[in-house]
């Protein structure tokens, strides 16, 4: 079910809620690029799980209003307004990849609402001190964040013809990511079922423009908007010791800075593995401490 919620400041957002009305609420942030169509477990499996899960296109992405300018915390008030809207008071977030420092933010701003945080393949953020950035990290990824630091007018023209091309084909942007995947994420992709959902989810996200997808970028570069050090909620860091895209290095940072994290690397997994992921850690969301 998709409705559409209004922000604080009249945005519309896309909202999609799914799985057990009666279950305990999880707010999950999508990738980059991501949509509130992203993959995720079947209807059936989050019965099982209980949980009732909400997910949203970030401003600029599939049915989103874009907000220029936006930083990281700037999700905070948009995750409020939609749990105001659905009546829901307290809920777990949930963020993979360019999701997780979505999660992150919610975890440290809104304490009383946010009960535990699980985060999947998150990068760290950009000026992460002690942290080598762009060690292990895949080429097009450092050219993607070297130009939003430093060339933000190339990125723009870069992203919007990459999002015209998967607009065209989606299933292209899949197979483009073939040459840098470590063994372990061709494993993965190759499931014509994730291969799918893949497509579905950048379709759905760039379907109108590379705004969020630009925006996203632009905001991991520059300050978050919130500390690390302030979050109080339990948080669990799940990483792939092969990721390419976010190094576990990152995870391992987060985890030095975040008073309440666990951490779990897994030696023989990278990115694409965090999908399998998903129902273990949401089933960690709900378990009461």
């Amino acid at each position: 079910m998709t409705i559409f919620v209004r922000s604080a400041d009249g945005r519309r957002l896309a909202v999609r809620v799914a799985g057990n009305p009666a279950g305990h609420p999880v707010v999950y942030l999508h990738g980059t690029p991501g949509s509130r169509v992203a993959p995720l477990p079947r209807e059936r499996v989050l019965y099982t799980i209980g949980v009732r899960l909400i997910t949203f296109d970030r401003p600029g992405y599939g049915g989103a209003d874009r907000l220029a300018s936006r930083q990281v915390a700037d999700v905070v008030p948009d995750v409020a307004a939609i749990a105001d809207e659905l009546d829901v008071e307290t809920f777990a977030v949930l963020g993979r990849s360019g999701g997780g420092p979505h999660a992150l933010a919610c975890a440290a701003l809104m304490p009383r609402r946010v009960t535990k945080a699980g985060i999947l393949v998150s990068i760290a953020p950009w000026a992460a001190k002690g942290l080598d950035w762009f060690a292990g990290m895949s080429q097009s990824n450092v050219r993607e964040f070297t130009s939003a630091s430093s060339t933000p007018e190339s990125l723009i023209v870069e992203l919007a013809q990459t999002a015209a091309r998967i607009k065209a084909d989606p299933m292209s942007h899949v197979s483009a990511l073939g040459p840098e995947l470590p063994e372990d994420d061709r494993r993965v992709i190759e499931d014509a079922g994730i291969r799918k959902l893949l497509a579905e989810n950048f379709a759905g996200a760039l379907r109108d423009s590379a705004d969020g997808w630009i925006d996203d970028s632009l905001a991991f570069c520059a300050p978050w908007g919130f500390d690390l050090t302030d979050i109080r909620v339990p948080v669990l860091l799940w990483h792939g010791e092969k990721d390419v895209f976010s190094p576990a290095a990152h995870a391992r940072w987060l985890a030095e800075q975040i008073p309440s994290a666990e951490l779990r690397v897994l030696p023989d997994s990278a990115h694409f593995r965090a999908l399998e992921a998903v129902p273990d850690m949401l089933s960690w969301l709900i378990r009461p401490d």
